[in-house]
């Protein structure tokens, strides 16, 4: 099943990254700093949150580390992201690991879990195996370049 609704942004971003892939600061992107997320990430993650408030879902950012925590009546959703990066395939394993030890042992088997990322990253996120993702209930979400978002793998 595959779901395809545009999310604009909330407002414009600045431009923090060079061509590099780093920040002005130096950081690569989408490196939490001080409890912030910068970059691409912010902007994959501000464009899943607008898609999920399209969807009936209830949305919270940065609960205890997780990127986003969404409720739509009794099912919940906790999802980590990543944005573009000079390194993708890294990055999202290093987003399959923080999504593993954010999992609250009292939501495993009960709520759902979700990976975000752009579009470029969809084939990296896939080399998790299907049966994997199915045990752990982990859907794959990618989010393009004009923000629009759809279900990858998985269901919410």
């Amino acid at each position: 099943m595959t779901n395809r609704m545009t999310a604009p942004l909330l407002g414009p971003l600045p431009h923090v990254a060079s061509q590099s892939g780093r920040h002005s600061c130096g950081a690569p992107v989408g490196i939490e700093r001080e409890g912030q997320v910068r970059g691409d990430e912010e902007r994959v993650v501000r464009a899943f949150c607008v898609w999920l408030r399209q969807h009936g879902w209830t949305v919270e950012r940065e609960v205890k580390y997780t990127d986003v925590v969404a409720r739509r009546g009794d099912e919940r959703l906790y999802a980590e992201a990543k944005g573009r990066t000079a390194a993708i395939g890294l990055d999202v394993d290093t987003l399959y690991g923080q999504l593993l030890r954010r999992m609250p042992n009292e939501a495993v088997g009960e709520a759902r879990f979700a990976v975000v990322v752009p579009e470029e990253a969809v084939a990296a996120a896939l080399r998790v195996p299907d049966r994997v993702r199915e045990l752990l209930q982990v859907s794959i979400f990618a989010v393009s370049a004009d923000d629009a978002v759809r279900l990858v793998s998985g269901g919410t």
